[in-house]
């Protein structure tokens, strides 16, 4: 696991600066402690810095081949490498290290570009062809390692995170204006977009090329649903084929392994599976909070007394409001999930035991496991049936009236989330709960001349993109693929790579097997979603392995009680970053609404926590990357 970054001149003359470079390897040493390697091959440069997970003393970057005609920086693991070194060692192949980044190096020289179709695993490289003049990019299929790029007309400037990407010289920093109504909408920012209108994303499952100053990007997998009539034992089966696969394969480690253990279903699956293939007990680790809505530890505790685990847990108190601003700069882009903090500091106290875990993310999304889901349904079944008058001055008014509670969930915070869903349009239903700015909600909120820019732009305009490729299929199968594409990629992986990086962990995703991954969207919908019950098949495949408590608890999310911080802990910095004069100087908001938004927020009217959240988000964002240095 590394941080990644290269510098490349257009002109073919002006070398990288080696001082840049190490400048912009500084800005990732949290993802690599262990090493760091520069190397200037006249016009290009590449830099790394390495968190040494397989072979600890041989595996350092910049790598090359024999002649050295072909160099590599590499951010993540390959599991199935040591099957591709055995190939390649038949063909003639002479390797150097026993490092899973040598195998996508030889498989380069043997395959060309088709060496991303060999890989199971998570990445991010960057390839320089010296025969070829050619800058070589690509991301794993499901991005779970992050891949960013910038290009003007002198250069063109690649990095694991955006921070590396700044230290460059003479970065254009415009804000992308589209990108901040979407991450405002959605609380994140979808791909290829990012905050910086001229820094972009490589979307997962794609290569980049640079040859002769021409820049080609090009899918090499994409996910296609193609749903069978699966017999249900035979489902099973090669479910649990797959998963047990899929985590045996990410036990491959040099060093210290464990799982992070929420208590939830998918998390609780892959210890049970994890306890099955090692012979010491499982380290696990789970966060819990002070507010009994939002504390799951007796879930995971009782999981990890089912498997005999050694389980550390944290409950984290209002003094944690303290890492506001640290977090939001391992970020480099506005990013609004409140989850951040319980992630942070599982990955923070998993870290004093392990470098490396396993977690439960992708599951929700595989098996229509999120709450919207069933709302979806209930709201095709019944709700969109009953008379308008009906739904206006009953079911709306009542919504309107209901003052929130500080619960974590809840009946009525629910059944507000419901109802404000509805007012969007059919084809938005699914992602009733993780839209966040409604169309009047944003024509009070921005200026007037951010209005006038995103006017011609739809904030949905990626759901769509998505959702057309889909057409005809189930709601299940056009939901779940819509939330792969969208909210797992570019929000719960984000989320979970910077936090986990941020401490030095390297987190691994079993889920997200690409094989698990094509295999659940040959699912038929009622093998994921029943009635009122979701991951059906899951369950019933992993039943035996749940103990009695999981087996009973509803869906909670992984989510921190965000709304009673701001009008107590968090309150002082809500009023600083988004006071008036601050918000009128920089002419992104109307001031005026977001001061009616925290009047409400802290009167106890309404829960504008996600707006609220949002806006201090971006406020303490730019303060640290926003503006020109």
């Amino acid at each position: 696991m590394c941080g990644i970054c290269g510098i490349l001149y257009r002109d073919g003359i002006r070398q990288p600066e080696a001082s840049i470079l190490k400048k912009m390897c500084h800005t990732l040493v949290h993802r690599g402690p262990d090493d760091e390697g520069q190397v200037i091959l006249n016009h290009v440069g590449l830099g790394m810095r390495r968190l040494s997970i397989i072979d600890l003393t041989g595996g350092h970057q910049p790598l090359s081949n024999e002649d050295e005609s072909i160099w590599i920086v590499f951010n993540g693991e390959i599991y199935n490498y040591r099957e591709l070194r055995a190939e390649l060692e038949k063909s003639g192949h002479m390797f150097r290290t026993k490092s899973d980044t040598e195998s996508i190096l030889h498989g380069y020289e043997r395959w060309g570009i088709r060496i991303c179709e060999k890989l199971n695993g998570m990445f991010g490289f960057g390839l320089w062809d010296h025969h070829q003049k050619k800058l070589f990019l690509a991301r794993d299929r499901l991005g779970i390692k992050p891949l960013y790029y910038y290009q003007d007309e002198e250069k063109f400037v690649f990095g694991s995170e955006i921070k590396a990407i700044l230290q460059a010289p003479n970065i254009h920093r415009d804000i992308d204006l589209l990108a901040l109504n979407n991450y405002l909408t959605f609380e994140y920012i979808p791909s290829p977009r990012s905050i910086f209108k001229h820094i972009r994303k490589l979307p997962p499952g794609h290569w980049l090329s640079w040859h002769e100053g021409q820049v080609q990007i090009k899918p090499y997998w994409r996910l296609s649903p193609q749903v069978i009539p699966w017999d249900e034992h035979e489902a099973r089966l090669r479910l649990f084929e797959l998963l047990e696969d899929s985590v045996r394969l990410r036990l491959v480690s040099d060093v210290p392994l464990g799982a992070f253990l929420s208590g939830g279903i998918d998390s609780s699956i892959i210890v049970s599976l994890m306890a099955g293939l090692v012979k010491e007990p499982v380290k696990t680790f789970s966060i819990g909070f002070k507010e009994s809505s939002y504390n799951e530890l007796t879930y995971a505790r009782a999981v990890a007394r089912k498997y005999n685990t050694d389980h550390h847990e944290f409950t984290i108190e209002a003094k944690a409001l303290d890492l506001t601003e640290k977090l939001i700069k391992q970020f480099d882009e506005p990013f609004g999930d409140f989850s951040i903090f319980p992630t942070y500091l599982v990955s923070k106290m998993a870290r004093d035991f392990v470098t490396v875990v396993l977690s439960g993310d992708g599951g929700d999304e595989l098996f229509a496991g999120y709450d919207t889901y069933r709302a979806h349904c209930f709201d095709r079944r019944f709700y969109h049936r009953l008379p308008k008058i009906v739904k206006s001055r009953i079911f709306e008014l009542l919504a309107k009236r209901l003052p929130p509670t500080d619960k974590k969930k809840g009946v009525i915070n629910s059944y507000k989330r419901f109802i404000q869903g509805t007012r969007l349009p059919k084809s938005l239903y699914h992602a009733r709960w993780m839209v966040f700015l409604q169309e009047l909600e944003r024509q009070n909120l921005f200026s007037d001349h951010v209005l006038e820019t995103i006017r011609q732009t739809d904030p949905y305009d990626f759901i769509f993109q998505y959702s057309s490729m889909v057409d005809g299929q189930d709601d299940v199968t056009r939901t779940g693929y819509i939330d792969v594409n969208t909210y797992l990629v570019d929000d719960i992986l984000v989320k979970v790579d910077r936090m986990s990086m941020a401490n030095s962990l390297e987190a691994r995703v079993p889920y997200l097997d690409h094989r698990v991954v094509e295999f659940t969207f040959t699912l038929p919908p009622d093998l994921k979603l029943k009635g009122g019950d979701s991951k059906i098949l899951l369950k019933k495949t992993f039943w035996d392995h749940l103990p009695r408590e999981v087996k009973n608890r509803d869906k909670q999310g992984f989510s921190i009680p965000i709304k009673n911080w701001i009008r107590n802990d968090l309150k002082p910095m809500m009023l600083d970053l988004l006071s008036p004069n601050r918000i009128e100087k920089q002419g992104f908001f109307n001031s005026e609404y977001v001061s009616h938004l925290i009047d409400e927020h802290l009167k106890g009217k309404e829960n504008h926590s996600h707006q609220l959240w949002a806006l201090i988000v971006f406020e303490q964002w730019y303060d640290l990357y926003g503006k020109d240095r």
